[in-house]
Formats: C-alpha cells, sequence, structure tokens
C-alpha cells in the first residue's frame, strides 16, 4: 500500500474528475500506473513545490 500524503484526495472525490482525464488520453498502450497516483503526486509538487 502506498504512503498517503495529507495533499491526497480521496477515491470517492477522484471518481468525479476521473472522466474528464480519461477522455483527454489518447489510448495506445495499458497504463503502468494508475492515474490516482499519478493525479495525487501532481497535487503534492503543487503543494509543497520543488524545494
Amino acid at each position: 500500500m502506498k504512503k498517503s500524503y495529507p495533499s491526497d484526495i480521496t477515491r470517492l472525490q477522484f471518481k468525479k474528475i476521473e472522466g474528464l482525464l480519461e477522455g483527454a488520453r489518447k489510448k495506445t498502450r495499458p497504463r503502468e500506473v494508475e492515474l490516482y497516483d499519478v493525479f495525487c503526486a501532481v497535487l503534492y509538487i503543487l503543494k509543497s513545490g520543488c524545494q
């Protein structure tokens, strides 16, 4: 199980925007990383900055 950070959103919150993110993707090959994890990582960087 991955570590949880204060900047993470819940899976329920993510379900509300998942369709928008999936719709912007060109389907070329299967994902290697879960979209939820990538989105939470982006939120973490936005909150903490690149220190």
